[in-house]
């Protein structure tokens, strides 16, 4: 009995020795894991804190240094990677005893969308021996924040962008090529006031404008290029000695398209230059600060085409000729044009006898419903040819007439008196200059423009049957195929009353056009046929119908011989012996506004062999004496 007690003693002395050692080891294994969790969050923090580009909340800590060196260092070597998101996910967390090491997976998020994921260690150790916190321990000799980063270098996202696309012309040659450029800034760490001031005469600016420029450039501290004037070759070359003696002038060159004059084509093909913050945050990350594209006319449209998708390349400081790492661009593409360089320059050449004065003068190819030309002065100013909203006037009478003649109204025969006033539902209309024909036939009220011929035959039309004349002769329904932005082609409603059918019927009342829809009507009765007209055709613009719709024979040869007397014996007997052949047309004068007696515009549409055309003049004094001379200069030019 006693060995066996003192064998149960010894087997509980044992069992209590066993539940000991458990108790040990438990204790160490929780200690192990606490650790192990305690250097992961540790790790874990510091890529949140990477990831929120703030490494100074309460909490974090680094090894031998501070969290505000830390963020210093920080900011100094990645700024030059852009304000994009930045992801930082740790991973692969190991501790051995008082030191741990991690993966952190970067992908910042660079100009553009484009994404550079990359992974660098990461390194922990206890704060104290013993202690239960951890710290961050960044590496010497090179920097945590690139691996192949060396300490004090900073990383630079640099855009790049392939060679940009062209505007073509209808025979495939450039419209715009790319050419040199100088852009004359002022550097107002070196400038002076006596070297602005001088520079202010050299590029022609009101004395005292550059120099306040400066001295509130130097009032904020900035360090920025003040930009001046940028100069084509030719004209930088002229000036280059004269801004070579000034200190502070630079004129880096850099390539952009350039058209053959500063306001060739203008506005319709557009400019090109450094992007808007307004563009910029339009553009959903295709534009950075410091990017150049087209800003305005097709340049700007077509911008996504021509210049086709930025690359990135990402460097060190220290090794700038070492990508640490590239995206390339991906080149623009040419974008196709209907137009005549040929056409434009006539164009453009007739429209300077205009002046100052708002005008615009477009042509349309007569075979093909192209536009060939779109002019307009000033030359700086926006698109009158084909975005312009006017009243067309008297031109509107082509319309007018293909409504009675289709109708069996009239024929050009038939005698419809033209007196001085024509009374419609109590309103009283007139002729432009208040003149009388008594009663002759209708060929003659069209080739001199009687107002009360039209208005007294419109009682015999139906209120829709001048909105469908504008339609069938190709007025309307095209402006969003022609590929130009807010183009705008007619509005002919349908009429609502005597008066407003009487006011349409001489191209007053609702209705409006653009110049190039005149211009089109012109050219669809010159073929016969309407074709929706055509600028931009490649990209080609979704759902052109540009299949010819064909127009009554016999009522378009009788507006031809009607177009045909308004110069023989009408209204624009200036266009008689106009180089070239035979011009067949029709004058406007279209009043607008509210003054008594109201202004007018003036206009000249019609055609020459192959090429329709319109031209107008804000505020002329009729068709007949100031558009139809543009129009003669216009066929002259293209004669030669």
């Amino acid at each position: 009995m006693r060995q066996r007690r003192v064998v149960g003693g010894v087997t509980a002395v044992v069992l209590v020795a066993a539940a000991a050692g458990g108790g040990l080891w438990w204790k160490h294994t929780q200690a192990e894991k606490e650790l192990d969790a305690a250097a992961k969050d540790e790790v874990t923090a510091f890529a949140t804190a990477w990831a929120g580009r703030s490494f100074t909340k309460p909490g974090l800590l680094f090894t031998g240094t501070t969290s505000e060196v830390v963020q210093a260092e920080f900011t100094k070597a990645t700024s030059g990677l852009g304000t994009g998101p930045v992801e930082v996910t740790a991973y692969g967390v190991r501790r051995t005893g008082d030191r741990a090491t991690a993966t952190a997976h970067v992908a910042w998020t660079l100009a553009g969308g484009v994404t550079w994921r990359y992974d660098v260690p990461v390194t922990a150790e206890r704060a104290e021996t013993g202690g239960s916190r951890w710290a961050i321990t960044l590496p010497k000799g090179h920097s945590q924040w690139h691996p192949q980063l060396e300490s004090g270098a900073t990383l630079t996202a640099a855009r790049t962008w392939g060679q940009r696309g062209t505007l073509l012309d209808r025979d495939g040659q450039a419209l715009t090529p790319i050419g040199k450029v100088y852009p004359v800034q002022i550097d107002p760490a070196r400038a002076t006031a006596a070297t602005v001031r001088a520079l202010e005469k050299i590029v022609d600016e009101p004395a005292g404008s550059l120099v306040a420029k400066l001295a509130a450039a130097t009032k904020a501290g900035s360090k920025a290029p003040i930009p001046v004037i940028t100069y084509r070759q030719s004209d930088f070359d002229e000036r280059k000695d004269a801004l070579d003696a000034l200190k502070g002038v630079i004129y880096p060159a850099r390539e952009q398209p350039l058209a053959k004059t500063r306001t060739f084509g203008q506005p319709l093909l557009g400019s090109f230059g450094a992007v808007s913050a307004e563009q910029i945050a339009k553009s959903k990350g295709r534009y950075a600060a410091g990017d150049y594209a087209g800003v305005s006319g097709l340049q700007g449209q077509y911008d996504a085409v021509l210049g086709g998708t930025a690359g990135v390349q990402v460097t060190s400081s220290a090794a700038r000729d070492t990508p640490l790492f590239a995206k390339d661009a991906v080149p623009g593409k040419d974008v196709a044009t209907t137009l005549s360089p040929t056409v434009q320059e006539a164009a453009e050449g007739a429209l300077a006898s205009t002046g100052d004065v708002p005008s615009a003068l477009v042509a349309v190819d007569v075979k093909t419903g192209d536009v060939l030309a779109s002019a307009n002065s000033p030359a700086l100013g926006f698109d009158r040819a084909l975005t312009g909203h006017y009243p067309p006037g008297s031109a509107f009478k082509i319309a007018t007439s293909y409504a009675l003649l289709s109708s069996g109204t009239v024929t050009p025969g038939t005698s419809v008196t033209c007196p001085k006033t024509f009374v419609v539902d109590g309103r009283s209309y007139k002729n432009f200059e208040g003149e009388s024909l008594g009663t002759p036939d209708f060929t003659t009220d069209f080739a001199h423009s009687c107002n009360t011929a039209f208005v007294q035959l419109s009682t015999k039309l139906g209120d829709d049957d001048l909105a469908t004349a504008a339609a069938t002769l190709g007025l309307t329904g095209w402006a969003k195929t022609l590929g130009v932005a807010n183009a705008f082609d007619a509005s002919i409603p349908k009429n609502n009353g005597k008066t407003d059918k009487a006011s349409a019927a001489i191209g007053q009342g609702r209705n409006v056009t653009s110049p190039l829809a005149l211009a089109v009507l012109a050219g669809n009765v010159a073929r016969g046929s309407a074709i929706a007209p055509a600028l931009v055709t490649d990209p080609a613009a979704d759902g052109a119908d540009r299949a010819p719709k064909p127009l009554d024979a016999k009522v378009v040869g009788q507006l031809r011989t009607l177009m045909g007397e308004v110069v023989s014996q009408g209204t624009a007997t200036v266009l008689k012996g106009t180089p070239g052949g035979t011009v067949r047309g029709k004058t406007g004068t279209a009043e607008f506004g509210t003054k008594n007696p109201p202004e007018t515009h003036a206009w000249f549409v019609g055609y020459q062999g192959d090429v329709a055309f319109a031209v107008l003049v804000e505020k002329g004094a009729s068709g007949g004496s100031v558009a139809a001379p543009v129009a003669k200069a216009f066929l002259t030019a293209l004669a030669r």
